[in-house]
C-alpha cells in the first residue's frame, strides 16, 4: 500500500465513521443486538483505543525502533475491562477524531518510510510496515461494516410493528 493512498483512505473513512456515530441517543449507542455482540458505543471505544494504542504506535515502532518490545494490547478484553458501554459516545467520538487527526499528521510527516521494514510479531509471524498500514485502512472498513450492520438492526427493531422487507434483501 502506498503511503499517500493510505493517508487519503484513513482521512476519507473518518467521515462515514463520524456520521454513523453522530446523532444517536444514549439508548441507541448502548444497544446490542445480542449479548455477545458490540454496541455502537463499544465500536467507538475500540476505534479510539486502536487509534491511540495499536496502529500508529506499532507502525512507529517498526519504522523507528524495530527491536523494541511492543506494549501489550487486549482489544477484546478492553470492552469489559474499560467498561466501554458505560462511556460517553460524544466524548469518545471527539477523542477518536482528535487521535485520527494526530495519526494523519504523523503519517504526513513521515519522510520516505521503508514500508518493507519488518519485525517479528509476538504471535510469531513477520509483519512489514506496509502490512500494518494496509491493515489499519482495512480495520476502518471492517468497523464501518459493523456500524452499518448495527444501524440496520436498530432500524429494523425501531420500525416495529412495520417491516423493512420492501427495502430489499440484507
Amino acid at each position: 500500500m502506498h503511503l499517500t493512498r493510505a493517508i487519503e483512505r484513513l482521512e476519507a473513512q473518518a467521515v462515514p465513521i463520524t456520521a454513523l456515530l453522530a446523532d444517536v441517543t444514549d439508548e441507541q449507542a448502548r444497544w446490542k443486538p445480542a449479548p455477545d455482540q458490540w454496541s455502537l458505543l463499544e465500536v467507538a471505544c475500540h476505534l479510539l483505543d486502536e487509534e491511540r494504542e495499536d496502529f500508529r504506535q506499532r507502525l512507529d515502532l517498526i519504522l523507528r525502533q524495530p527491536d523494541a518490545e511492543w506494549p501489550p494490547i487486549d482489544p477484546e478484553g478492553w470492552v469489559t475491562a474499560r467498561a466501554y458501554n458505560q462511556q460517553d459516545l460524544a466524548a469518545t467520538l471527539a477523542a477518536w477524531r482528535e487521535e485520527r487527526r494526530r495519526s494523519l499528521a504523523w503519517l504526513r510527516g513521515l519522510a520516505n518510510p521503508d514500508l518493507d521494514a519488518s519485525r517479528r510479531h509476538p504471535a510469531g509471524f513477520e509483519l512489514r510496515a506496509g502490512d500494518l498500514l494496509a491493515a489499519w485502512v482495512a480495520h476502518d472498513l471492517l468497523h464501518l461494516r459493523q456500524l452499518v450492520e448495527l444501524h440496520y438492526a436498530l432500524t429494523t427493531r425501531q420500525a416495529a410493528p412495520y417491516a423493512v422487507a420492501y427495502a430489499g434483501d440484507w
